[in-house]
């Protein structure tokens, strides 16, 4: 699956957490185990009224792209259930030309 990655917008993330469940259930990982994890930063205050408090989604070592699925022309079960839709999958030089000055993003080759 070299090649390809998953471009993140984390501006957008909500913390449903349906990615992690998505991919425990396609895994069949034990409760509390996924192959990807959404981190929570914050909330403190930086300035004024302005907040720090972001999800970020990150991947772990039992993330494989969901390759079964991928193979067979799927997304991985992280993109497909994400409900903020702040996920992409496709090929990294595709995904980077979609990313903007927006300091949100994460671009994860998998």
């Amino acid at each position: 699956m070299s090649g390809y990655g998953i471009l993140i917008d984390y501006n957008w993330c909500t913390g449903c957490h349906s990615c992690e469940m998505a991919c425990q259930m396609e895994k069949k990982l034990p409760i509390g185990q996924s192959g990807i994890q959404v981190c929570e930063m914050g909330p403190w205050q930086i300035e004024g009224d302005h907040w720090q408090f972001d999800y970020i989604p990150v991947f772990g070592d039992q993330c494989d792209a969901c390759k079964e699925r991928t193979e067979h022309g799927k997304l991985p079960a992280c993109v497909h259930h994400c409900q903020a839709q702040c996920m992409e999958y496709g090929p990294i030089a595709d995904l980077a030309a979609k990313m903007t000055d927006a300091r949100k993003q994460t671009l994860t080759v998998l």
